[in-house]
C-alpha cells in the first residue's frame, strides 16, 4: 500500500514565535510603519542588513542561527537595535542566537533599519532551504532536506506548482540565476521506499525574500529653487549595501528626454555652471548596475528658474575715485547689484546726445574703456542698466584729469650719528610734484605710524621717540588720492641698552663642596651686542668675558672654603652698567681627595682642607704665553733650589688689572616706567697672589702656597694690599721625576717642567 505524507502551510508546525498570537497584526502593522519610507530610509543614513549562520532563512526546530548586524561603515559590535516582529529585544550586542520564528530585523546608530527577513524553525520532515542575503540579479541556492536523508530516494522542486528538475538523493541543491522581486513559490519533494511500500513526502511552500540590490534613486536639487545666472548641483542618491559594494554604479541626469552631458558616469552628482530661465524644465536621472543589468530611475522634479530685475546700477570709474592722468586711460565700470539674465549696459555724458558705447551680455557688471583722456573729456558719466524691465540709472561723476603725486623721498634725522633708546628723530617725506593736497603716511616694517598733510602740496614731517622696538626699515607714502606711491625704505639701527642682568649659579647652594668647579652664568633680556660682563665675589671683581653677538656669558672657578658669600654680575654695551641682584652661595662639604693627597698633606703638616684648589682665572694666567713663562720659570726655580739645597724663596708677583671705563650718554627723550635705573659699576678690587715656594724634603714632591691679598684700583699708595679675610694659603703640588739609572749628561738640554709633575689642583679666586 502507498503511503503518501503530505504537509501544506495549514497542517505545518513551526517553532515558537517571538510574540503571542493575539500580537501579531498590531505588531506587523508596527514593522511595516517603522520600516516605511519616509522615516530614515528615505534619509540619508544607508540601511543596516543581516547575515545568517549558516545562511539559511529556514532549519529544523531545536537548531540555532547567528545573526550578525552590520552597517555602511564596520562590522557593528555595540549599540545595535534588535527587533522580532517589531519588538525590542534585550541584547545590544552585534550579534545574537536565535531559536524561534518570526521577522528579524536590526539597525545601528549610523544606519537606518535593515530589511526584515523571516527565519522560520519548523518541526517538519521535509523543508526546502533558500541561501540568505539574496539580492536582485544574484543567484540563489535552494535545498531540500529531510529528517533522514539516507531514506530518500528522490528530490523534486517545484515553481509555482511547475516540476523544475529532478535530483538525486546524492544532488539535494539546486541553483536559480539572477532572481528577481518576483511573487514566485517554491517547494520541494522527496520520495522513498520501504519494505512494504513507497512513500513521498511535500516541503512547506518557500518565497525568496530577494533584497533590493540598490533602492529607487532619488533626485536631489541644490539650491532647490535655483537664481538665474547660478550654478545648480544635481545628485542622483541610491547606495549598494556593504555584501555588494563592490558592484559599479553608473549613473546618467536627463532633462525632459534628453541626457545631459557627459551621459552616463560612474558619479552621482551633476553640476550646471550657470542656470538661465531657458534651462527650467523636468529633469530625472537613472542608476544602473553593468553586471548584473538592473536599472532603476528617480521620480522627475520640475526645476523652476527665477530672474531678478536689475536694481543698485552703479558707476565706478578707474583709476579709483575718478582721479585720472592727463594722458592716461579711463575705464567706466558699470553694474548692478540684483539681476539675472542678459543685461543691457549703456554708457552716457552730460551734454552729448550719443552714448559712448553699449554692450549686452549675461553679467552683473561690464566696462567701457576710454583711451587717452584728454582736458576736454571732463564732465559728469553715468550709465544705464536692463533685463526687460526698463533701463535703470546710475548716479552722475565728475569727472577731471589731475597729476598723481611722485614717489617721495624719506629723509631721517638723528641728535647723534649712533641712536639710541629714547632719542626723538624726524622723518621727513616730501613728493617732487604731485597736485595737492598730498596726504602722507609713515612705515615701520609696513605698519603705519602715523600720516601729515600737505594741503598746498611740498614735504611733511613726522616725529618719533626711539624704543628698543624700532629698529627696522622705515618708508613713507604720498597720496593724492590719484594713486599711493611709495619711497624707498631707510634703515635704522637702534642700540638699545642693557637691562637688569640675571645671575644663576651651577650647582647652586646646597649641592655646591669644596673643589667643585662653579659656573657663574649672566644674561640680560635685551640689549644691543657686544655686551661685556663683570663678575663680583663681595663686591670684588673676579673677571670679565664679552658677548659679541648677546646673549648670556659664563665665568667658571673651582671653589674653596673663601668662596661662600654674595655673588653678582654687571652687564655694559657702551651705554652704561646694569648690575643683577646678589646670589648667596653656602657651602660646608668638600670633595674626598685621593690617597696619595692625603698622604702627601699630612706628611707636610698640612690640614686636608686646606688643599683647595686655584681658581680658572690662575689657570688662564698659566696658560697664556706670559704664564707659561712664568710656570716654566718656577718649575726650573724649584728644581734649582732642590738641587742645591738652598732655602725656599718666597715670591710676590703683582698685577692691575684695566679699569673699565663708563661711557658717557645724555639722559632720554622719553622714559620707560618699566626699565630699571642704570647703576654703576662698584669700586674694583685688584687680587694680588703671594707665592710661597716650599721644599718638605721629599725628594719627589715640591708645593706652593699661596695667599691672595686685594688693592683697591686708584691711587697705589692709598691702597695697600691687605690679605683677604679668613684667608688660607692655596696649594700647588709638584711632583718630580726622577731619572733613570741609564740617563746621561748628553741630556742637559731637557726642558726643566718634564721633571714635575702638577698634582690635581684648583684655581681660587684670582682674576688674571
Amino acid at each position: 500500500m502507498n503511503l503518501r505524507r503530505e504537509r501544506s502551510l495549514a497542517s505545518g508546525k513551526m517553532g515558537f514565535p517571538c510574540h503571542r498570537p493575539d500580537q501579531v497584526p498590531v505588531l506587523l502593522w508596527l514593522l511595516l510603519l517603522i520600516l516605511a519610507p519616509g522615516r530614515e530610509q528615505s534619509g540619508t543614513l544607508p540601511k543596516a542588513f543581516l547575515l545568517l549562520k549558516p545562511p539559511w532563512s529556514r532549519t529544523f526546530k531545536g537548531e540555532k542561527v547567528t545573526l550578525t548586524c552590520k552597517d555602511d561603515h564596520s562590522w557593528a559590535q555595540r549599540y545595535v537595535s534588535w527587533y522580532c516582529d517589531g519588538i525590542p529585544l534585550e541584547s545590544r550586542r552585534g550579534t545574537i542566537q536565535i531559536d524561534k520564528s518570526g521577522y528579524y530585523t536590526c539597525k545601528t546608530p549610523r544606519s537606518s533599519f535593515s530589511d526584515p527577513v523571516r527565519v522560520e524553525f519548523l518541526s517538519d520532515w521535509l523543508i526546502l532551504q533558500a541561501s540568505h542575503p539574496v539580492f536582485e540579479g544574484d543567484d540563489v541556492t535552494l535545498r531540500c532536506l529531510g529528517k533522514k536523508e539516507e531514506d530518500i530516494y528522490e528530490k523534486t522542486y517545484y515553481k509555482n506548482k511547475e516540476e523544475m528538475r529532478q535530483w538525486s538523493q546524492y544532488h539535494s541543491e539546486v541553483r536559480i540565476h539572477s532572481v528577481s522581486r518576483d511573487n514566485s513559490e517554491y517547494y520541494c519533494t522527496a520520495s522513498g521506499e520501504t519494505l512494504w511500500s513507497p512513500w513521498i513526502e511535500t516541503s512547506k511552500p518557500l518565497k525568496i525574500q530577494v533584497q533590493e540590490l540598490f533602492p529607487q534613486p532619488v533626485l536631489r536639487v541644490r539650491p532647490s529653487q535655483p537664481i538665474e545666472g547660478n550654478p545648480v548641483n544635481l545628485k542622483c542618491d541610491t547606495w549598494l549595501p556593504p555584501p555588494r559594494s563592490y558592484i559599479w554604479l553608473q549613473f546618467c541626469f536627463f532633462r525632459e528626454d534628453k541626457a545631459l552631458e557627459p551621459g552616463w558616469s560612474s558619479s552621482s552628482e551633476l553640476q550646471i555652471p550657470t542656470m538661465w530661465s531657458e534651462d527650467l524644465g523636468s529633469y530625472w536621472c537613472q542608476a544602473k548596475t553593468v553586471t548584473p543589468n538592473i536599472i532603476k530611475e528617480s521620480l522627475r522634479s520640475q526645476i523652476h528658474v527665477q530672474r531678478i530685475p536689475v536694481s543698485d546700477v552703479n558707476l565706478e570709474i578707474q583709476p579709483p575715485e575718478g582721479q585720472l592722468i592727463e594722458g592716461g586711460d579711463m575705464v567706466l565700470i558699470c553694474s548692478v547689484a540684483k539681476g539675472t539674465g542678459t543685461i543691457a549696459f549703456s554708457w552716457h555724458r552730460e551734454g552729448t546726445e550719443r552714448s559712448l558705447g553699449r554692450k549686452m551680455i549675461r553679467a552683473m557688471s561690464a566696462e567701457l574703456r576710454i583711451v587717452a583722456v584728454r582736458e576736454q573729456d571732463a564732465g559728469r558719466y553715468y550709465c544705464s542698466a536692463d533685463n526687460i524691465q526698463g533701463p535703470i540709472l546710475s548716479k552722475r561723476i565728475r569727472v577731471t584729469p589731475r597729476i598723481p603725486a611722485s614717489h617721495p623721498i624719506l629723509t631721517v634725522k638723528t641728535p647723534r650719528a649712533l641712536a639710541v633708546v629714547g632719542d626723538m628723530v624726524e622723518l621727513r617725506c616730501e613728493a617732487q610734484r604731485g597736485s595737492p593736497p598730498i596726504l602722507y603716511r609713515y612705515y615701520h616694517e609696513d605698519v603705519i605710524l602715523g600720516t601729515n598733510l600737505a594741503p598746498s602740496g611740498g614735504g611733511a614731517s613726522f616725529s618719533l621717540c626711539l624704543t628698543a622696538e624700532r629698529s627696522g626699515n622705515y618708508a613713507c607714502e604720498a597720496d593724492n588720492n590719484l594713486g599711493a606711491q611709495r619711497s624707498k625704505a631707510v634703515m635704522l639701527s637702534v642700540t638699545v641698552p642693557v637691562s637688569r642682568p640675571v645671575l644663576t649659579l651651577n650647582p647652586a647652594g646646597p649641592q655646591a663642596v669644596v673643589g667643585d668647579l662653579l659656573e657663574l652664568h649672566c644674561e640680560v633680556q635685551r640689549g644691543s651686542p657686544p655686551i661685556l660682563y663683570w663678575f663680583y665675589h663681595e663686591d670684588i671683581v673676579l673677571g670679565n668675558t664679552s658677548a659679541p653677538s648677546g646673549g648670556g656669558a659664563s665665568f667658571n672657578f673651582s671653589l674653596t672654603t673663601e668662596h661662600s658669600g654674595n655673588y653678582s654680575c654687571g652687564a655694559d654695551n657702551g651705554l652704561g652698567v646694569q648690575r643683577s641682584y646678589m646670589v648667596t652661595l653656602n657651602f660646608t662639604g668638600q670633595k674626598h681627595l685621593p690617597p696619595e693627597l692625603k698622604y702627601r698633606s699630612s706628611h707636610l703638616g698640612l690640614s686636608t682642607s686646606k688643599v683647595i684648589h686655584i681658581t680658572v682665572g690662575v689657570i688662564g694666567c698659566l696658560l697664556s704665553v706670559p704664564g707659561l713663562a712664568a710656570t716654566a720659570y718656577l718649575v726650573s726655580y724649584f728644581r734649582t733650589q732642590r738641587k742645591s739645597g738652598g732655602p725656599p724663596a718666597t715670591g710676590t708677583p703683582s698685577y692691575s688689572p684695566k679699569e673699565h671705563q663708563e661711557p658717557s650718554w645724555s639722559g632720554p627723550c622719553c622714559t620707560d616706567p618699566h626699565k630699571p635705573p642704570h647703576s654703576e659699576p662698584p669700586a674694583r678690587m685688584e687680587l694680588q697672589p703671594v707665592y710661597s715656594n716650599v721644599n718638605p724634603g721629599d725628594d719627589n714632591l715640591v708645593y706652593s702656597q699661596i695667599w691672595s691679598s686685594q688693592q683697591i684700583s686708584g691711587n697705589p699708595a692709598h691702597s695697600p694690599r691687605t690679605h683677604l679675610k679668613d684667608e688660607e694659603p692655596a696649594v700647588i703640588y709638584s711632583e718630580l721625576k726622577k731619572a733613570q739609572p741609564e740617563d746621561t749628561a748628553g741630556q742637559a738640554h731637557e726642558d726643566p717642567a718634564e721633571n714635575y709633575e702638577n698634582l690635581p689642583c684648583a684655581p681660587s679666586a684670582l682674576d688674571c
